[in-house]
């Protein structure tokens, strides 16, 4: 069940996630309260799991990572065991950003970045030659269309 929240905390949480840099003085004047409360209210957010963490938003071409790809990986075995071991070697691989188990037929979908070609090539022959993968299959990013945050703030409606 979603936490109960109001129309303050909805408030606070588009703030925050529009700017998690923004300070507890300025976030208190735009949601209308004092700072104090504001403080506590943010942190009542994050004690809840409601609010993860703050980061810096990073451009990686800005970086020297010119290629982003999608790989699908289906594994020949999905055992727990199975599951476990590739989820832990892809945390350890710098070039992953993310990695999703899925249903269906691919087992982990992978976002990835790669200084250029070579690179991205080098990846995928370490993804294809890992024990137990059975299938890799790669997408190259052209463009990217939308960038939002991961969680809708509707102020709680459908």
């Amino acid at each position: 069940m979603p936490a109960r929240l109001d129309a303050i905390d909805w408030a606070i949480l588009r703030e925050l996630q529009a700017d998690g840099s923004i300070t507890n003085v300025e976030l208190a004047r735009r949601v209308g309260l004092s700072a104090p409360p504001c403080l506590r209210r943010v942190r009542a957010l994050e004690e809840a799991g409601i609010i993860r963490g703050y980061r810096a938003l990073l451009e990686p071409k800005a970086l020297g990572y010119e290629v982003m790809c999608f790989a699908m990986v289906q594994l020949a075995a999905q055992g727990q065991a199975e599951l476990a071991a590739f989820a832990a070697e892809m945390r350890g691989w710098p070039m992953v950003r993310e990695c999703w188990t899925l249903s269906g037929e691919t087992d982990f979908l992978l976002k990835c970045v790669a200084p250029n070609l070579g690179a991205f090539q080098q990846l995928v022959g370490h993804l294809t030659g890992l024990p137990n993968v059975r299938t890799v299959r790669t997408a190259l990013a052209i463009d990217q269309i939308k960038d939002e945050p991961i969680a809708p703030l509707d102020g709680g409606e459908a």
